[in-house]
């Protein structure tokens, strides 16, 4: 297979990449892949290492580290798809497509992977898809970029526009103003976290103040999930510990409704939450009654709202677009939008940008910044890119010890 050639292909957001990756493991290939149709394939992606984590809960199996006799849920996420390739190469497969490796790895174990696919690629060979062109490996001659659905290959033109919101446009206003008076949104003093003996986090010193910017950054496994459940007030690790959300030690008799009507929420899984057929606006409508879905019908200041936040952002004419047909850039702002509309004081980010190609990085960059400076809302982003269109006011950064990631603030 030396002789074969390896592939980095950039993908447009709105490319069908689900369909992409049938073609190419099918035989029905044309033109520059014709060479793979009569050779065995396999994919490497975030979704087929989330279908074996299922496939072995349920049959409660070890398959794809069965040397290890562990389950690779019991893995970080770097070191699943270290197992997962693994796996994927006991099959003696031809080629690998490598659908967005690098996505929702730390730093190190970019590098680590990155080494790995090129002496992989002296073996077999490597049609990788991403949507950032940072992340086309650098050792791949052939690279390509595909825009549309007719999946034709076009040199790479890197893109010198960013999305420009409106300049005019307010923010709009909140329907009913947070009664937050609190200076201090949450104070961790001294916080651990355990799980069967094993210390995930120790002793946290963490303070968030109203109007701030936090990055939240560690390596895979350091314990970011950690935190922010305990922000959120879902860990009950909380309890008996000195944490306080929005004025009050957890655990004083508030409900997890009492910290969650505070803090507004993005994560990537959201996205498949939405699966009936609604427009945009009816989505983030459903964002007034923190509902999935909207089942209440919303008044007219309601929609006003909406359609302002649109015209923000530049996208109103889509707002009778059915949400699950858009690219999964819209989808993310219209999301992100969704958890702000009530202008709660907190909003959390959860690595708002994996998957997405440059042109909705920036869309959505554009749209954190303007979060930034034209509200009070606090933001905590997550991510293990450091943006250079963002500027958080600070960077809180875990690192493992043997006794559990202790935490430090970096200022910017």
């Amino acid at each position: 297979m030396n002789n074969k050639p390896h592939w980095n292909i950039l993908l447009s957001d709105l490319v069908d990449k689900n369909q992409l990756i049938e073609t190419l493991l099918s035989e029905n290939n044309s033109g520059e892949f014709v060479a793979f149709n009569p050779l065995k394939g396999i994919l490497f992606s975030d979704s087929t290492i989330q279908q074996f984590i299922e496939k072995e809960d349920q049959y409660d199996t070890c398959e794809a580290a069965a040397e290890k006799n562990r389950k690779l849920r019991t893995f970080s996420a770097g070191e699943q798809k270290k197992e997962f390739l693994n796996y994927c190469l006991k099959q003696n497969p031809d080629y690998i497509i490598l659908d967005n490796p690098f996505d929702h790895l730390d730093q190190a174990s970019r590098k680590i992977l990155l080494l790995s696919l090129e002496k992989l690629s002296a073996s077999l060979s490597l049609i990788q898809l991403v949507n950032r062109t940072e992340d086309l490996l650098p050792f791949i001659e052939n690279s390509r970029q595909i825009t549309d659905n007719s999946f034709d290959l076009k040199p790479i033109e890197i893109a010198t526009t960013h999305f420009e919101k409106a300049r005019t446009t307010e923010i709009p206003k909140p329907l009913v103003p947070f009664d937050c008076n609190e200076n201090i949104l949450v104070k961790m003093d001294g916080v651990s976290v355990s799980y069967q003996e094993r210390k995930i986090v120790n002793s946290i010193f963490w303070t968030i103040k109203q109007g701030e910017f936090w990055q939240l950054i560690g390596p895979n496994g350091a314990g970011k999930s950690t935190l922010l459940s305990m922000i959120t007030g879902e860990n009950p690790k909380g309890f008996g510990q000195e944490l306080y959300l929005f004025g009050r030690k957890k655990g004083s008799g508030e409900s997890v409704w009492d910290i969650k009507k505070n803090i507004g929420v993005f994560s990537t899984s959201m996205t498949q939450l939405f699966k009936r057929n609604q427009t945009l606006e009816q989505m983030i409508l459903s964002g007034f009654f923190d509902s999935i879905g909207l089942y209440t019908q919303p008044t007219q200041l309601h929609l006003n709202i909406v359609d302002q936040w649109l015209s923000v952002i530049q996208i109103s004419h889509l707002k009778n677009k059915s949400f699950n047909k858009l690219s999964l850039g819209l989808q993310r702002v219209g999301l992100i939008i969704r958890a702000v509309l009530k202008h709660p004081p907190l909003i959390i980010l959860d690595e708002p940008l994996e998957g997405l190609d440059d042109t909705n990085t920036a869309m959505v960059i554009d749209l954190i910044n303007i979060l930034i400076q034209e509200t009070n809302m606090t933001i905590i982003f997550v991510s293990h890119r450091i943006e250079p269109s963002l500027r958080p006011t600070s960077i809180f950064e875990l690192t493992p010890t043997e006794t559990g990631s202790i935490g430090k603030i970096k200022k910017v």
